[in-house]
């Protein structure tokens, strides 16, 4: 067991210094940031993750500096810790002096390990915009910008069949490891023959009937697995086992055990990607499809400031599965953001942050404003740019009726809930005047019913129809031009930490990961703000250069 013994952080060695500036006589990124920030982490920040008594911890404030340098360049544990043994640089921004010898490897994970069970992911990436807003580098207000990226879970993507086979495996595997003697007294002489490698579909039978005779072996002996641990005589703990337990939510949703038989379930009975497990060795993970891009994973978002006047530090990183919507996610950002006051005056966002309600809550709770474009009108009315769209009807709130374009009152007025959950109201007209409506065709398709209208609440609805008309003007598209900055901070994620590959598995530890890419992220835009390195232009093809100049 490991103790913390608290040290308060010093000066550089002198000798660490006296190297370092013959080595690096401009200086470089590990120099400019302890010159800058301090020693930005220290030790008593990290006191509530370690016991009090036991061997004398590695410093949790240097493990803390050593993991935001390791995710600069994108290095394994292994090579960071090489890097703290043969880094100048390094070991003037930790402090150290040349011939400290480091400390193993698995130090860091234990560190990884210790925030996340101390629920301190994001302390980190705290103290980074912490030392940011001492340092005169961030403050309250100004311009934020958000987006999202995929995030690839570090596990194979399964079909149907090699899932439940990956399944029963990870679940035998566990069985086999923590109750070996009383898995072997039990388990068919088959199995390991079965289950003994990598479930692959090249391998997996591939006529029709053949698959579906493995589908019911397979599933009858995951249903035999899971009756052997939850059996009178079987040790109570093996039900609790995390493979275990997967394997029985696995089997709830892939196949249907109502009538006492097992029934394999078919696509259209499974349940939504949100929660239908996708790999047994990262439970969390979820399928997601956005546009052209489909991926089994997570989701990333990543908030900077993009003024003029500080360096473009990212504020802000919230990680979900791959299929939680965006919507939602800019009140939890503004949250956040409060309470480290640095909220900001406007918000940049793309449509998907976008709704009445988050437009509203956003000014209301917090003083600021939401920008990006809303959600469009897809009804066929505005899509044909001729018909009557909602826009197109006055609405008397307070009467509780609405006008049509040619001058019909609507007669029924229903306050309900659509199949969200949110509160609408449909507004119907009368059939009478909508069956002799000479520009019906503009109005509604349906043959005989008259045209029925679903707004949202007057706050909402209002709101909404003025957003959706600021957005066509040329100073709002000024203002939101701003966001574009937004993919190149992305691009840096990907292409130095690897933002898109997860390393670990589970949601608490890539949200980890991604704070800890933020971080990195922070101190080589700090780096390059204190170098007085401008930011980068937009790249462009020498062929379009080449025009441009014609």
């Amino acid at each position: 067991m490991m103790s913390l013994r608290p040290r308060i952080p010093g000066e550089v060695p002198v000798r660490t210094v006296e190297v370092a500036r013959r080595a690096f006589p401009g200086g470089c990124l590990g120099m400019r940031i302890r010159d800058a920030l301090g020693p930005v982490f220290r030790d008593e920040d990290f006191a509530d993750l370690f016991p009090r008594r036991g061997q004398p911890a590695w410093p949790p404030g240097q493990l803390a500096m050593v993991s935001v340098l390791q995710f600069i360049e994108g290095l394994s544990d292994r090579q960071a810790v090489t890097a703290v043994r043969d880094r100048i640089a390094w070991k003037y921004a930790l402090g150290l002096e040349l011939d400290d010898p480091g400390f193993d490897f698995s130090v860091l994970s234990e560190f990884r390990t210790r925030l996340i069970e101390g629920s301190a992911e994001r302390r980190v990436f705290t103290q980074v915009l912490d030392a940011c807003r001492e340092a005169g580098l961030l403050g309250r207000g100004g311009p934020v910008r958000t987006d999202s990226t995929h995030v690839l879970a570090a596990v194979r993507t399964l079909n149907r069949l090699e899932l439940i086979g990956e399944t029963v495996r990870a679940a035998l595997n566990a069985l086999a490891v923590v109750a070996p003697d009383w898995l072997a007294s039990w388990m068919p002489k088959e199995w390991p023959d079965r289950y003994g490698h990598r479930v692959e579909n090249y391998r997996l039978p591939q006529q029709k009937t053949d698959r579906d005779a493995y589908v019911r072996t397979v599933g009858a002996d995951g249903a035999m697995v899971l009756a052997a641990v939850e059996a009178e005589h079987a040790p109570d703990w093996l039900a609790q086992i995390e493979a275990v337990q997967v394997l029985r939510a696995v089997w709830q949703q892939q196949f249907d055990t109502s009538d006492g038989n097992l029934r394999w379930r078919d696509v259209k009975e499974l349940p939504p990607s949100k929660e239908r497990i996708t790999s047994p060795y990262d439970a969390e993970c979820r399928y997601a499809v956005k546009r052209s891009t489909s991926w089994t994973g997570y989701k990333g978002h990543l908030t900077e400031y993009c003024g003029p006047d500080r360096p473009h530090v990212i504020t802000d990183v919230e990680t979900t599965d791959a299929a939680c919507s965006d919507q939602g996610t800019a009140g939890r950002v503004h949250d956040r953001l409060d309470g480290q006051d640095l909220l900001p005056t406007e918000h940049l966002v793309d449509t998907g942050y976008m709704s009445a309600e988050a437009l509203l809550s956003a000014a209301r709770d917090h003083g600021v404003r939401l920008t990006g474009p809303m959600p469009a009108d897809n009804s066929w009315q505005a899509k044909s740019g001729e018909g009557f769209d909602v826009s197109a009807f006055v609405i008397d709130w307070q009467a509780r009726t609405a006008t049509c374009p040619q001058g019909a009152v609507s007669t029924q007025w229903h306050e309900q809930l659509d199949h969200r959950g949110h509160e609408v109201i449909r507004i119907r007209f009368p059939g009478k005047s909508c069956r002799t409506c000479p520009v019906r065709e503009k109005c509604t398709h349906h043959p005989n019913e008259p045209r029925a209208l679903d707004v949202r609440p007057q706050a909402q609805h209002e709101a909404l129809q003025q957003a959706r008309h600021d957005q066509t003007t040329p100073e709002w598209k000024e203002r939101f031009s701003l966001r574009a900055g937004v993919e190149g901070t992305i691009s840096q994620a990907v292409r130095g930490p690897d933002l898109r590959h997860a390393r670990y598995r589970g949601l608490a530890k890539v949200s980890l990961q991604q704070l800890l890419t933020a971080a990195a992220i922070n101190f080589a835009r700090i780096d390059a703000w204190l170098s007085g390195i401008p930011l980068a232009t937009t790249r462009t093809s020498p062929l379009l250069s080449l025009l441009n100049e014609a």
